[in-house]
């Protein structure tokens, strides 16, 4: 254990909840509040200090049966928390379907469909935003387009079509040879983060702005003027990316194959691109591996040795949080949290 810090907290998962799927923070509360996913698909709500926990809705989302892994990339559901906790979404990450449910009222105001190309070489590419106070969802449609619903209505926020090119003829403008991946909201909630890749293939994260894409430029997400590519990395991608602050991210791997990546992290800055057209890169340095996770100045790894904390800026191990390998980050909380067998460890930073 680091000096200074809270010990590790193992706590048992009230038996009421059931076996859980999986959780997500309600990000605004600065006390531990989740959201869980029941196996049974009851949605819950959680406060983990107190205990106190009551269900607020449930999710029919298709298992898909017939679904084939791919790499070992198994199909497993999902759970996506708006930033106030009254919205939910539950997808099957590698999978095709998906639905997003306010629990206001229990009822589903969006279905989801990716269209299933490709799917099971990404998580379902889905983050809530908000946009003029409203609760907003980027969401995938086909494996090279992102959309933006409201997501108390379902309203399509960012209404384009494209043409279909015939046999011979040059692709259309604002084609996007591109399939989403796992996504990721800056901390302030402007820029979206998508850990997509392209053929033949490569892993290159991207990162654009959200407002100009619901409010001018449907094509912002495709090819608008605030569209950076982040760096690419053969056969490379499903692996640890954050935001480390609204400009600066994390992506967890040394080397641009692979078959040959070591442990490390790169921080780029996304407001600045070099001569190559992509982020500048600001630092690499070896160590962190596993998920990613940030509190605005460090970033966490979440390895087999334990939680590790590192500085960005100069690439120094801080510390390391033994017997603590965790899965979620409820930033308002500064919380971390592992589940395992039936328990919650937890480790406030």
């Amino acid at each position: 254990m680091i000096d200074g810090y809270d010990a590790v907290r193992e706590l048992a998962v009230p038996s009421r909840l059931g076996a859980v799927a999986d959780l997500a923070p309600v990000r605004h509360c600065e006390r531990s509040a989740w959201l869980v996913l029941g196996e049974d698909g009851t949605i819950s709500r959680w406060d983990v200090a107190t205990g106190d926990h009551e269900a607020v809705g449930t999710t029919t989302v298709s298992a898909e049966p017939d679904h084939e892994p791919w790499n070992d990339r198994r199909l497993r559901r999902r759970l996506h928390a708006s930033y106030d906790g009254m919205f939910a979404a539950v997808v099957n990450d590698y999978g095709r379907f998906g639905e997003v449910i306010d629990l206001r009222t229990g009822e589903v105001t969006l279905a989801l469909d990716n269209q299933g190309y490709n799917a099971d070489t990404v998580p379902f590419s889905l983050a809530f935003g908000q946009s003029r106070g409203v609760c907003v969802v980027i969401h995938r449609t086909d494996w090279n387009r992102l959309d933006v619903s409201d997501a108390q209505t379902g309203l399509l926020l960012t209404d384009r079509s494209l043409p279909v090119a015939a046999v011979g003829e040059a692709l259309p403008e604002h084609f996007l040879d591109y399939f989403h991946g796992a996504l990721y909201v800056s901390p302030d909630g402007k820029r979206i983060l998508d850990d997509g890749w392209k053929w033949h293939p490569f892993g290159i994260p991207s990162a654009w702005d959200l407002d100009p894409w619901i409010e001018g430029n449907v094509w912002e997400s495709e090819d608008g003027s605030s569209r950076v590519e982040v760096c690419d990395r053969t056969y490379y991608w499903n692996y640890a990316v954050t935001w480390i602050d609204s400009v600066r991210v994390a992506v967890e791997g040394l080397g641009d194959d692979g078959n040959a990546m070591r442990p490390g992290a790169r921080i780029f800055d996304t407001n600045r691109t070099g001569q190559d057209g992509m982020a500048v890169e600001l630092l690499a340095f070896e160590g962190p591996a596993g998920p990613f996770f940030s509190d605005g100045n460090r970033l966490f790894s979440s390895g087999d040795a334990g939680l590790s904390i590192w500085d960005p800026v100069e690439g120094k191990l801080l510390g390391i949080v033994p017997g603590m390998s965790p899965t979620h980050h409820h930033p308002g909380a500064r919380q971390f949290l592992q589940l395992a067998d039936g328990m919650v460890r937890l480790w406030t930073a």
